[in-house]
Order: structure tokens, then C-alpha cells, then sequence
């Protein structure tokens, strides 16, 4: 059942609670949801407390009305805040693309709020090429009808990257990523999410990630890797197993930015690091 809660600056958050034991919040891509997290409450809510959160601007959450609010540290002291208000101390993130970007962040200024993180197809360097796609898109409304017009889609849309992956994996996709409409499909985000980033990029060169990453030294980790990503090279990812030698690390066949998390292989490194911090 979704719930809200209120930031420092009045915004209405949502976010969904359950399970018991290791807190494990879930932060989702950049213009994503928590509905991307249901295969992880339906694999794990048994064995963890699964948290998780749409970001400002994202899903059921409120949007900002201002648009520079869409940025890393804003949204990193959403997360805390929530923290607070459920009377956590630490948690776990599952951070997908974005919202492993927010957890690194965490990781070098409140590093006390943290036990772990699980990075979902992403680390300290972003590849031009995945953000150049995903300019592409932000902010866009495509030409679907309904949900089932836009996983046929997609399907195609998505090849070769994404490959032997079920209909209904699709289905529920789109309907994480749009809201029906008489007229078609709609955005289930702030369209002004793409003019933040797009000012954000034309600042210059992305910082230098590796410190924010090399702050999780000693604590657990993991990574799942699709292996057509064109966010995460694999040079990344070796590089992230060799100054974290003790990582969790899997990378998922046939899957591109981002796995769905209900693979077999993203299922058995979470479970891992489960084991490993419970």
C-alpha cells in the first residue's frame, strides 16, 4: 500500500513498505518509479524489509515546482529525510542507474545512513553514448495507445539489447513507465525533469564519480551489469571489482541499461548480499 510523506520543502512524497527484517530501500532510474522494484518485493519481501520510493517528480510523488530540484543532492535529502521519518538509522540502497548515483553520494556525505548498497547498472563513469540515448527520450511522449501497443513496442524498440524477454515482462513495463489516457499515453514523471538534466549536462564535463564510489570502501557491495549496457561499460565494472574486491558482481545476458532485476542471475546477487548482511 502506498504511503506519503512530507520534505523540508513541503513536497508529498510516495513510497511503498514492506516485509520484515534488512531494510532495503529501492531507488529507481532516472525517470523511473518504484514499480520497477515489484520483482524484488515478490522475490524478497520474505526475507527483508523492501522499501521504495518514487524520487520527486516521479510517479505518485509530488512534482517540484522548481525544476532544479531535480538533482542528485536534492534528491539524496529526500532520502534521508524519509529515513527519518521512518526511524531508520541505516538501510541498504538498491540503487538503479540514478539511484545508485544518489547512493554514492550518501556514501561520501552521510556514509553513517548506509550498511550497503546494491548498484543496478551503474558507476562512477556514465557513458556518453547511454546518455545521449537517453536524452533522446526524456520528457517525450511516444506515439502508444495503451499499455499493450506499448510493450509490443518497446519490444521492438529495445532489440538487440533486450532479448528473450517475455511479453509480460514488457506489459508490466509500460505500465511502470505510462498512464492511460483517452488520447494515448502519458509521461509518469515531471516532463521538466529533461530540461534539469539538460542544463545540468550543458554545464560541462560530468565530475569525477570514482571518489564518491571509493568512499564504500569496507562497506558491502554488489553490482549487476547488463551486458549490452551502454551506461556501464564492462571496463567499469572490472575496475569497480577490483577496488571492491569483495563485491557481489553478476552480469545479465541478453539485458541492456537496465535489467529488470527479475533474472535469474540480478536474483542470485541479491540474495548474496542478503546472506552475506543479514
Amino acid at each position: 500500500m502506498t504511503q506519503f510523506f512530507t520534505t523540508t520543502d513541503g513536497l508529498k512524497l510516495a513510497y511503498d513498505d514492506r516485509g520484515s527484517g534488512h531494510p532495503v530501500l529501492c531507488l529507481p532510474g532516472l525517470s523511473r518509479n518504484m514499480a520497477d522494484f515489484e520483482p524484488v518485493v515478490d522475490q524478497f519481501a520474505d526475507k527483508a524489509r523492501i522499501i521504495r520510493l518514487d524520487l520527486r517528480g516521479r510517479g505518485q510523488s509530488d512534482h517540484d515546482p522548481d525544476y532544479h530540484n531535480y538533482n542528485t543532492i536534492r534528491e539524496g535529502q529526500d532520502v534521508l529525510e524519509l529515513l527519518d521519518h521512518l526511524g531508520l538509522a541505516n538501510v541498504t540502497i538498491l540503487g538503479t542507474s540514478r539511484g545508485g548515483l544518489i547512493a554514492m553520494g550518501l556514501a561520501m556525505g552521510h556514509p553513517d545512513r548506509l550498511q550497503g548498497v546494491i548498484f543496478n547498472d551503474i558507476g562512477p563513469v556514465v557513458e556518453p553514448a547511454g546518455l545521449a540515448h537517453i536524452f533522446g527520450y526524456l520528457g517525450v511522449v511516444p506515439e502508444y495507445r495503451d499499455h499493450e501497443d506499448a510493450a509490443h513496442k518497446m519490444a521492438h524498440a529495445m532489440a538487440p539489447d533486450f532479448a528473450n524477454v517475455p511479453h509480460e515482462t514488457y506489459l508490466r513495463h509500460a505500465r511502470a513507465l505510462y498512464a492511460e489516457t483517452e488520447s494515448g499515453v502519458a509521461l509518469r514523471y515531471d516532463p521538466l525533469l529533461r530540461q534539469s538534466i539538460m542544463e545540468q549536462a550543458a554545464d560541462g564535463a560530468l565530475p569525477d564519480i570514482w571518489p564518491l564510489f571509493d568512499a564504500l570502501k569496507g562497506f558491502p557491495t554488489a553490482l549487476i551489469r547488463g551486458a549490452n549496457s551502454n551506461i556501464l561499460s564492462a571496463e567499469t565494472a572490472a575496475e569497480m571489482c577490483r577496488r571492491q574486491p569483495d563485491m557481489f558482481f553478476a552480469e545479465v545476458p541478453d539485458r541492456g541499461h537496465v535489467p529488470f532485476l527479475d533474472e535469474p542471475e540480478a536474483v542470485a546477487v541479491i540474495d548474496a548480499y542478503l546472506e552475506q548482511i543479514s
